[in-house]
């Protein structure tokens, strides 16, 4: 394609020459008029010979391969007096179409960025001056100036109200009924500046408002900002706030976390407020999350809120008993308890109901066909897993911090620290609670315990301590036994063994390992206890055992591939894993498993990191490995590995470096004892009647 080109002329003189030339020629082509029809040169229309030169000597380069050769009244020879051009002057003029020539757009798409907030500015600053303002909303005392348009821009209601054969539609004052005039003027101001603070004082006027006059976006905020707030003493109010506007997601989330929580809702002064309806509805569902249906029925809950205004409610006792499944109770509270209630016991129908549940205790033969909605279980609402880390070593010292990952969030977040720093302690769960066991405090070797409840988030000293101090101490659980396995006492490595009793409160030996270990790390598996690698004192160690509760033995096992102290051990589909620890040169990724099928290991994939002392635990069914040593830094760093994709992947790190810290599973609690502790108090509701 060729393209009109000037090189290295001098640029005022060949402007010179050309206009003059061209000046000189359209003059006498004006005279001759169309004389020379058959030259071949460039034609341009004479009242476009200066835009075009102007274009000729800037440079601009216009493809085609056109003919120019065009019959134009007033057209003049560009070249007409132009001296012989040098080599380097005005080269490769190809044939261009006129047309094309002065007719070739050019244009470009500008799109503003401001402009959208250019014009909010601007008619919010007409509506401040009541400038071209064509209706005024009347809200209570409050008359708020407006624009139609911004309005029904903003607002399906009034959209509607604008442009409907209502009279609305003509007037230019609209009253509003029965609505907070605050709310309304802070819409308004939205529909002008796309920005509005949707805080506790204003919350439950807003949504309302918000509802009325359609505006989809602020009643969606609103629900997300009232589900953050949810809490047992407010859930019941928002529940009923929720139905009453339609506003299914935040009923859906209040109904669910009533249920999740509901033995920390019935203690709230909302339960005993709630009407029988609610009520009813309430404890009715399959999914109330409690332990057993003595919960249900018990003085904190039911029969609490028939007692809170015996009078009323005296009529509602076989409506509420009907929704109390008393065939799932223990026989002894169904005849002591319930049978024994004045409110019961003075209701026919309630005795019915009394009576029926005992027949179906009393006779296991008959109960398939006494089957109906109070002969079946609850489904509690699974609780998801969160992930604990506890104490451990970090930059130079042992510590007490204790943090919660939870996979859901992808978020750690720290939870009340222990009353000691245990570095090399060992931790494990037993019935909802975790035990802290032993380890180092950065000056003394520890033979004392710890154990955090997640449900009001605090740490209690009232256990028994071991009978030895411990530290780099492996810990687990069988058959409701805390397992303390090894470690060292400051003296030497110990091959000691004991196991605690929860309900006694008391810690006994079991028979000793074959082998002194510390640093060695303890899963279950199949009703075994295995003891992995560790140190002698001496050397690191490959060789494994495992501890039958029945015979009361150690046996030795198939030893691993690579010998490891300060390993992570846990059990994923059958397997168990021995992951990073420290060989006899270094700090290890790498990452093995035990069959017990074959009684036989195999290698798995490394991990990302080099990690010596981790932790090590299950949680939904994938592999996390914590903190660590990598040989030159303490480890915040933790990895996922997923069975299925055979593979690690990182995850979000910790508050604290930790090197030794230990790690366990919980499910999360009922109520999360961090919720409102920010800066955003929980909203408070009262039931709707």
């Amino acid at each position: 394609m060729g393209h009109l080109t000037f090189r290295t002329l001098k640029w005022a003189t060949l402007e010179s020459q050309l206009i003059n030339s061209c000046i000189t020629s359209s003059s006498r082509k004006r005279k001759e008029g169309r004389r020379q029809r058959g030259s071949s040169h460039i034609c341009i229309a004479s009242h476009s010979t200066v835009p075009l030169l102007s274009r000729l000597l800037w440079g601009f380069r216009f493809p085609g391969r056109h003919s120019f050769r065009r019959k134009m009244a007033g057209s003049i020879n560009l070249t007409a007096g132009l001296p012989s051009m040098p080599p380097h002057g005005l080269q490769s003029v190809p044939d261009v179409s006129a047309s094309e020539f002065l007719s070739a757009p050019v244009k470009t798409l500008y799109v503003s960025d401001k402009h959208h907030q250019d014009i909010l500015a601007l008619l919010c600053e007409l509506r401040r001056n009541n400038e071209l303002c064509d209706v005024s909303i009347l809200v209570g005392e409050r008359q708020i100036f407006a624009h139609r348009a911004v309005l029904a821009a903003c607002s399906p209601y009034f959209r509607a109200m604008f442009t409907g054969a209502l009279d609305e539609s003509r007037q230019t004052d609209v009253t509003l009924h029965d609505i907070d005039e605050t709310a309304v003027q802070d819409l308004v101001d939205f529909a002008y500046t796309g920005k509005i603070s949707i805080e506790e004082r204003n919350v439950q006027t807003l949504l309302p408002a918000a509802c009325l006059l359609q505006i989809q976006e602020i009643q969606d905020n609103c629900c997300d900002f009232l589900k953050k707030q949810l809490d047992p003493s407010n859930c019941l109010g928002i529940r009923s706030f929720a139905d009453a506007y339609s506003c299914r997601d935040l009923l859906k989330a209040a109904n669910r976390f009533a249920h999740q929580n509901f033995t920390d809702v019935v203690v709230s002064e909302e339960f005993l407020l709630l009407p029988v309806a609610q009520l009813v509805d309430l404890i009715q569902s399959d999914e109330l999350n409690v332990r057993n249906e003595e919960q249900v029925y018990q003085l904190k809950a039911a029969v609490s809120w028939l007692r809170h205004d015996v009078r009323e409610r005296r009529a509602h006792v076989a409506a509420v008993l009907e929704n109390i499944r008393l065939c799932l109770v223990a026989p002894k509270f169904l005849v002591n308890t319930v049978g024994q209630e004045p409110l019961v016991k003075s209701d026919e129908r309630c005795r019915e109901i009394v009576d029926e549940a005992k027949n179906y205790l009393l006779l296991p033969a008959e109960r398939s066909a006494m089957q109906g909605p109070r002969t079946r279980p609850r489904k509690p609402i699974l609780r998801g897993e969160v992930l604990f880390a506890v104490g451990g070593w970090c930059s130079g010292d042992a510590i007490s911090t204790v943090e919660r990952y939870d996979p859901q969030t992808n978020e750690w977040k720290l939870m009340a620290p222990m009353a000691k720093r245990r570095c090399g302690v060992g931790v494990a769960v037993v019935g909802d609670l975790l035990y802290a066991v032993g380890g180092h405090d950065g000056q003394s070797y520890l033979n004392s315990v710890e154990r955090y409840d997640p449900q009001t988030n605090q740490w209690s000293g009232d256990v028994s301590p071991t009978s030895s101090c411990r530290t780099s101490v492996g810990v687990a659980v069988m058959d409701g036994f805390l397992y303390a396995v090894g470690g060292q006492d400051g003296v030497s490595c110990l091959n000691l063994v004991e196991r605690f009793d929860p309900a006694a409160n008391r810690w006994s030996k079991v028979a000793p390992m074959s082998t002194k270990r510390l640093g060695v790390a303890v899963a279950v598996v199949n009703g075994f206890l295995y003891a992995c690698g560790g140190s002698d004192g001496s050397n690191p160690l490959s060789t494994v055992e495992r501890y039958d509760p029945r015979t009361n033995r150690w046996q030795t096992v198939a030893p691993m591939g690579t010998r490891r102290k300060h390993l992570g051990c846990a059990v994923l589909n059958g397997y168990l894993y021995a992951v990073g620890g420290r060989d006899d040169n270094t700090e290890l990724s790498s990452c093995e498993r035990f069959d017990p099928k074959t009684m036989s290991w195999e290698n798995v994939v490394v991990m990302n990191c080099k990690r010596s002392g981790v932790g090590l635990s299950i949680v939904n069914g994938l592999i996390f490995a914590v903190g660590g040593f990598d040989g030159n830094y303490y480890l915040r760093s933790a990895e996922v590995f997923d069975p299925e994709t055979n593979l690690w992947r990182p995850c979000a790190t910790m508050n604290y470096r930790r090197l030794g810290g230990g790690v366990a599973v919980m499910k999360q609690a009922h109520q999360d004892p961090l919720a409102g502790t920010g800066t955003i108090p929980r909203v408070p509701f009262a039931v709707s009647e």
